[in-house]
């Protein structure tokens, strides 16, 4: 037997263990392979020596780097990207950065950073949201920087600034509160530059906010947090809404500043005024507004052209370029006497287009206000308590064990155990169950849960970054700035988009001045229709902001996705693996049959059965125990209590000798079983365990319990059939038994006898036969296979592993969340379909009405401005019906259901 462990950098999550192990197990020669994504190496085992070269040959080609010796900043336990990431993108990256963006104007500007930063040495993948404005970046540390990336993105034009990412210790932008002018920043510089281990401050009055570099050793949050709070500054950690919200309120002043300089324009053509005024008025005015609000469209452009492409601005910068050099020509006499301007196309042109600019900030602000809103959740300050003192202090200067105290109607601050008291927390913030769930001490609460009725005494167990709310809004944050594939058909039609436009309105010239004999002027106004009425943006926003809004819906009902891929292929799931245990069923044993032999009352058999499995820790003793107590009964004192191993229970009751266990214990006993044979085989064919009782050598009945099947399961089964799924259970249960749940449940099929190890075998398995399969489990040795499905669904109240290893997670534990994520998948996928649609509709028919293919027929031309208008409403529109995907929240709770259509 030979052995050989390969070191590999690159594996992020259980689906790339489950592809190095595939990759080596393909290899002519390997029997075994184990595979550890905490050590980053995997062991292979064969019958014959091993040469390493091959084995490496394939895992670089799978995407993997095999290094000879493992480099330090990826040893020991470090996992940098965990599950978050793309399981597809290449192992190259051992790092991941978001960046916030500004200055993209279109998808094609989005596409322009994307090829630009994907171009660096060392970056693996490089992924644009431009609903978002994000930067999804994994790259190699060793070979690139988070400076270089930023100065690539400013060296393309754009401006960008890193988010705070866990895996860049050392650096954190944050907001601020209470700032009014110059003397506040450098008050906040001062006080933080102050700090011991402080290398950079950076304070943006005009944004309110914040970015530092630090040594992470010297400082941490807290301690920057509580600096600007002891100037009289509230510091947050709320990413882009600041931006964002400038961003709105720029383009509202530019739209305000050009409509005031435009209007003007338009009433010259109306007011009994000389036509010199008129004329020279018109041109000032227009000069003002194109070189000025209209300035943004030639610094794009600009931008675009020189790095090889042809974004929006280019197509408007031409438009307004064309009406007002035309015009001014002819202001000047150099085309002619008495030829026609016309300043107000160039003018309204660019105000409408600032029009569209200013809806389209408010909208795409809209898309994201489900994160912000979270993200504002958390209480500033907190009560300390230190012995019996309370001590009001912010929140981010809590650390983990801290006691704090939280009184009724107040946020919990923190992660924490309750210590002391008793009250109703509201959770909907994190579940989106509205029904408040009652807590007392042993139980853990979440930051940011209300506080209902009572005082509570917590001691913190996770803060800042730790926080299961701060683990949400990076996992949104994660799915939102991700790219649904979809998303590839819009990129590729954005991308010869603007030449394609360039030549069409060139066409429209010619065929109408050269071939139609219409005057230069018409032809001209119809060229520079096409030229506005164009929009990319529409092609470019479609995807994104329906992914952002459905992502937040889907938050707002306790349903995380982890990837905007994740939310396009949940729809199209064709076959759902159920594991049994803890997910269809509740992973504890009830009695479900109490059948007393003649003479015997079922309450008496449950009093005795209880007497002597009150002295065992067994897990049917404990679901007997609750059964008796449930229903009220006295549980006799039960003494010499003896367990016999592999049989069962032995004690005296009430001076009677009293045997429970399986039946050899009671025939080795001389206890005589045959008025139960039927019943005893009747339960243990449908999987029940069983526990006889005898008193005395005398039989007094049965207990049968079984692990108990959850009142919703059958209910979502029911409904994921009717999605069109095929259902499947997994179980280890012996087939009878799992036929018999399979049966009750209504499940399509059921797959039993299913070792741990087996699950994602069994998964490969319907993999094979060509159908998208996802896989909903909770445990531990579900993992293997949640990574293995092609979406993985874990249930939020089984482990952490689960958890981490599913591409979905059900925040609230509810089996129903499977079908309402599948569901809110299709819907999604349906809105991106349907804003693609309309993207697409409206170049089509807007582009050939725009160059005047009515006009011969019905006389009618479209004029540049309201082209213009139309092209900047387009986007809004795609924008406006991905936010009516927020109505669909109501139908995700148990009490808007509807129809599976919906």
């Amino acid at each position: 037997m030979s052995q050989l462990t390969l070191f590999v950098v690159g594996m992020t999550c259980q689906k790339c263990v489950a592809k190095v192990r595939d990759t080596l197990l393909a290899q002519a020669g390997v029997r075994t392979v184990e595979v550890s994504l905490q050590q980053r190496q995997a062991v292979v085992e064969a019958d014959d020596p091993l040469d390493r070269a091959p084995l490496a040959k394939a895992l670089m080609a799978a995407g993997f780097q095999v290094p000879e010796t493992l480099p330090p900043q990826v040893s020991g336990s470090e996992t940098s990207i965990a599950s978050t990431t793309e399981s597809a993108a290449p192992a190259l990256a051992e790092a991941e950065l978001t960046v916030l963006l500004q200055g993209m104007t279109c998808a094609n500007c989005a596409g322009t950073i994307e090829k630009g930063v994907a171009g660096l040495p060392g970056v693996a993948k490089a992924v644009v949201n431009f609903a978002a404005e994000r930067l999804k970046l994994q790259f190699d540390p060793e070979q690139v920087s988070a400076e270089t990336v930023l100065a690539k993105i400013a060296s393309l034009g754009y401006r960008g600034r890193l988010a705070n990412n866990p895996e860049q210790p050392g650096r954190l932008s944050f907001g601020i509160s209470g700032m009014h002018c110059a003397s506040c920043a450098q008050t906040l510089e001062k006080a933080l530059g102050a700090l011991p281990g402080m290398s950079s401050v950076s304070i943006n009055l005009a944004e309110d906010r914040g970015s530092v570099r630090f040594d992470p050793e010297l400082l941490d949050q807290q301690r920057i947090f509580a600096a600007v709070e002891a100037v009289g500054y509230l510091p947050s950690l709320a990413n882009d809404s600041a931006a964002q919200s400038l961003e709105a309120r720029l383009q509202l002043r530019w739209l305000i500043f050009s409509a005031v300089c435009s209007l003007p324009i338009m009433l010259f053509m109306f007011l009994p005024v000389s036509h010199a005024v008129a004329l020279y008025g018109s041109a000032f005015l227009a000069t003002v507004v194109q070189f000025s609000a209209g300035r943004t469209f030639y610094r794009g452009a600009w931008i675009s052209l020189r790095n090889r492409a042809a974004n929006m601005d280019v197509l408007v910068a031409l438009g307004i370029s064309a009406a007002y050099g035309y015009s001014l020509l002819a202001t000047l006499g150099m085309l002619g006497g008495d030829t026609e301007v016309f300043f107000e196309t160039s003018a309204m042109l660019i105000t409408f287009i600032r029009f569209g600019k200013w809806l389209e900030a408010r909208a795409k602000g809209k898309a994201s206000a489900a994160l912000k809103a979270l993200l504002q959740l958390q209480p500033a300050r907190a009560r300390l308590l230190l012995g019996e003192e309370e001590r009001d202090v912010p929140s981010g200067q809590l650390q983990a064990g801290d006691r704090v105290v939280v009184r009724p109607g107040e946020r919990v601050p923190v992660d924490g155990q309750v210590l002391e008291g008793r009250s109703a927390i509201d959770e909907s913030m994190v579940t989106g169950e509205s029904l408040p769930v009652d807590k007392a001490p042993g139980d853990s609460v979440t930051g940011a849960t209300i506080n209902q009725n009572g005082r509570l005494v917590i001691e913190a167990t996770a803060v800042g970054e730790a926080t299961v709310l701060a683990q949400i809004v990076r996992m949104v944050e994660e799915a939102q700035g991700d790219k649904a594939p979809i998303q590839r058909l819009a990129d590729a039609v954005s991308s010869v988009f603007v030449p394609v436009v360039c030549v069409i309105a060139l066409l429209t010239f010619g065929v109408w001045y050269f071939l139609a004999q219409a005057e230069f002027l018409f032809a001209f106004k119809l060229a520079i229709a096409v030229l506005v009425i164009a929009c990319p943006c529409a092609l470019g926003l479609a995807t994104p902001t329906a992914i952002m809004v459905g992502s937040a819906v889907g938050l707002s009902a306790g349903i995380l996705f982890k990837r905007a891929s994740v939310l396009e292929q949940v729809s199209r799931l064709q076959v759902l693996l159920l594991d049994k245990t803890g997910t269809l069923t509740e992973g504890r044993f009830v009695v479900t049959d109490l059948r007393p032999v003649a003479g015997v009352a079922e309450n008496e058999l449950l009093a005795l059965a209880a007497a002597i499995e009150s002295g065992s820790s067994h897990p049917l003793a404990r679901a007997v125990v609750e059964r008796a107590r449930q229903d009220g009964v006295v549980i006799p004192g039960s003494v010499d209590l003896e367990e016999i191993p592999g049989f069962g229970l032995r004690c005296r009751v009430e001076g009677g000798l009293l045997l429970a266990g399986n039946p050899r214990l009671l025939s080795e006993n001389g206890v005589a079983l045959e008025s139960i044979e039927t019943d005893l085989e009747r339960l243990s064919a449908v999987g029940k365990s069983v526990i006889l009782l005898a008193r005395d050598g005398q039989l007094l009945g049965i207990v049968g319990l079984a692990d108990a099947v959850k009142p919703e399961a059958r209910e979502t089964v029911q409904r994921l059939r009717r999605l069109g799924l095929t259902t499947i259970m997994v179980t280890g249960d012996r087939r009878l038994a799992a036929e018999a749940v399979a049966a009750e449940l209504g499940l399509d099929g059921v797959e039993a006898e299913v070792l741990p190890g087996e699950k994602r075998q069994l998964v490969k398995r319907y993999q094979a036969e060509g159908r998208l399969v996802g896989m909903v489990g909770d445990g531990i040795n579900d993992a293997p296979a949640l990574a293995q499905a092609d979406i993985g669904i874990a249930i939020g109240s089984g482990t952490d592993v689960a958890k981490e290893t599913g591409d979905i997670v059900l925040v609230k534990g509810d089996i129903r969340d499977v079908e309402r994520s599948i569901r809110l998948g299709r819907k999604t996928l349906g809105k991106i379909k349907q804003n693609l649609f309309w993207a697409f509709c409206y170049n089509i028919v807007g582009i050939p009405i725009a160059a005047g293919v009515l006009y011969p027929s019905l006389g009618v031309i479209l004029r540049p401005e309201f082209a213009g208008l139309a092209m900047a409403l387009s986007s809004v529109s795609v924008v406006t019906s991905s936010l009516l995907l927020r109505g669909y929240a109501r139908k995700l709770r148990p009490e808007g259901e509807g129809s599976v259509d919906d």
